[in-house]
């Protein structure tokens, strides 16, 4: 099955703490059915120090389900999103507005 969202597309959060927040997905996991959006559902990862890398309390974006994420059409209102063939292209379009994404 074709994937509703993808990677670099915007989102909004529909459920849960962060409800209403909107940010980019940097990466999808379809076998999880998850993504990661960038600035929402952020943990603090406790590291240590290494050569490479600082060390200490640092925020990392943790996977959310795919289920309570909308993506923004260009009004930026949630919506949903449907397959339609155009010049023999299997192409994305948001419900609300009808247009390809």
């Amino acid at each position: 099955m074709a994937a509703k969202l993808r990677k670099g597309d915007t989102v909004v959060v529909l459920t849960g703490k962060d409800k209403g927040k909107q940010g980019e997905i940097t990466q999808v996991m379809p076998k999880d059915n998850k993504a990661v959006v960038e600035g929402v559902n952020v943990a603090i990862r406790h590291t240590r120090q290494s050569a490479t890398s600082q060390g200490g309390r640092i925020p990392k974006a943790m996977p959310i389900d795919l289920s309570n994420l909308a993506l923004l059409d260009k009004n930026g209102k949630a919506t949903r999103v449907g397959f339609r063939e155009e010049d023999g292209k299997k192409v994305r379009f948001a419900k609300t507005t009808g247009e390809a994404i």
